[in-house]
């Protein structure tokens, strides 16, 4: 039998900003779709620090104005590569820096979020980007 977790996964990820353009980064972990980075909590790990973490690690970029945005839950996304319940903890973040990807990373890309739209996402992340677009008052 496989060893599952009991619980949701929370987990965190972020529309990263620079100017006008938005990142959108492509992983196995979503069968080839579009994605924003991010990543699992560890234990005792508040949120904004897995946050800056996991996009370090992703796609070597520093975070400021860091600004929550919504949860969205994915329970046993035929998206993801495994069944998997998961809370996804949405971020909106100015990145500084240079993209450096991660090996998680297979592509990567700076875009419109209008451009971004266009491009085969995964289904979470064009919640994100949705929301995004409404504005601050979204």
């Amino acid at each position: 039998m496989e060893d599952r977790p009991q619980y949701p996964i929370p987990t965190v990820g972020a529309l990263v900003v620079q100017g006008d353009k938005v990142l959108l980064v492509r992983t196995a972990k979503w069968r080839g779709l579009w994605g924003v980075p991010g990543g699992k909590v560890a234990w005792g790990e508040r949120l904004e620090e897995a946050l800056r973490r996991e996009i370090l690690e992703e796609v070597g970029l520093a975070l400021k104005a860091v600004r929550f945005l919504f949860v969205q839950e994915a329970l046993f996304s035929p998206e993801f590569h495994k069944p998997t319940h998961m809370l996804l903890f949405n971020y909106v973040a100015q990145g500084e820096g240079e993209v450096r990807p991660g090996e998680e990373i297979l592509e990567w890309a700076w875009l419109s979020p209008e451009a971004a739209l266009a491009y085969p996402l995964n289904t979470f992340t064009r919640r994100l980007l949705e929301k995004y677009l409404e504005g601050p008052c979204g």
